[in-house]
């Protein structure tokens, strides 16, 4: 502590070199020697049941002012069926899935109002400054890249099958192309 009494340094949440996947570490034969946790179902895997998606809730496929929806809902069942494939579906809070999903679907909206009204925007003075809707984007895609990080890093962690391959995060620019195309 210093002397106005204000914490600096140390350790921060986050810092650090980031824990190895469990799959990789099964692959290189435990070099560490610890006992890794990870579930095995064995023979029992065939008889258990998948749990359902949780229902969608409504402020994510509610309209827009402008009459519009949102992709969002997609966005959320989308990230659910890949964190299902992967059974780590119960690992991950629906309410971080629903706020990724929000955020993308925002960051989308953003994007077509940008592509729409352009990157500049008059003030009521005369004067020209960027477009406010570029800096909402920008913190959208933060909170998105965010949420998407640690929804990946409890994949990662956690999964004992391969985890890589194409994710919901690597189609979130197709959804923006193909909202401004209009399909």
């Amino acid at each position: 502590m210093s002397k106005d009494g204000t914490n600096r340094g140390g350790s921060r949440p986050g810092a650090g070199r980031k824990p190895k996947a469990i799959s990789e570490k099964i692959e290189s034969g435990n070099p560490g020697g610890r006992k890794l946790t990870h579930i095995d179902f064995g023979d029992e895997a065939e008889c258990l049941k998948g749990a359902e998606m949780p229902p969608v809730k409504d402020y994510l496929k509610a309209k827009q002012k402008d009459g519009s929806v949102t992709c969002a809902e997609e966005i959320f069942k989308e990230t659910w069926e890949w964190l299902h494939e992967r059974k780590c579906d119960h690992l991950i809070s629906p309410l971080l899935i629903e706020q990724y999903a929000m955020c993308v679907g925002r960051w989308v909206q953003c994007e077509e109002a940008v592509s729409e009204y352009g990157f500049l925007a008059k003030k009521p003075t005369g004067t020209v400054i960027s477009s406010p809707y570029v800096t909402i984007a920008r913190e959208y895609m933060k909170q998105a890249n965010n949420a998407w990080f640690h929804i990946y890093q409890a994949v990662k962690e956690n999964c004992t099958v391969d985890y890589s391959g194409p994710t919901p995060q690597d189609d979130v620019m197709e959804r923006l192309l193909r909202a401004r195309r209009g399909i």
